[in-house]
C-alpha cells in the first residue's frame, strides 16, 4: 500500500508540475506502481496474505473466547 500511495503522490506532483518530481522522467514517476504490483504478486505467491488473514481471524476468535469467559466469571488465560 505504501508503494501505491507513493505512486499516486508522484503522479499528482508530476501532473501538477510541483517540486523536483516535475523534472523526473515518467519511468521514475511510475516505478512505485510496478513495485506495488511486484509486492502483491510476491505476497500472494508466498502465502503472506493468507497468513495475515489467518492471524486476524485467530485474534478475533481469542477475543470472543476471552469475552465469553469474562461474562461467565472465569478468568482469561494469561498469555
Amino acid at each position: 500500500m505504501y508503494f501505491l500511495g507513493l505512486g499516486i503522490l508522484f503522479l499528482a506532483m508530476k501532473y501538477l508540475e510541483f517540486g523536483p518530481v516535475a523534472e523526473w522522467t515518467w519511468w521514475w514517476v511510475l516505478s512505485p506502481f510496478a513495485l506495488a504490483v511486484a509486492w502483491w504478486a510476491w505476497a500472494d505467491w508466498s502465502g503472506y496474505t493468507k497468513k495475515k488473514a489467518v492471524q486476524r481471524e485467530d485474534e478475533r476468535k481469542q477475543a470472543r473466547i476471552d469475552k465469553s469467559r469474562e461474562a461467565l466469571g472465569i478468568k482469561a488465560k494469561r498469555r
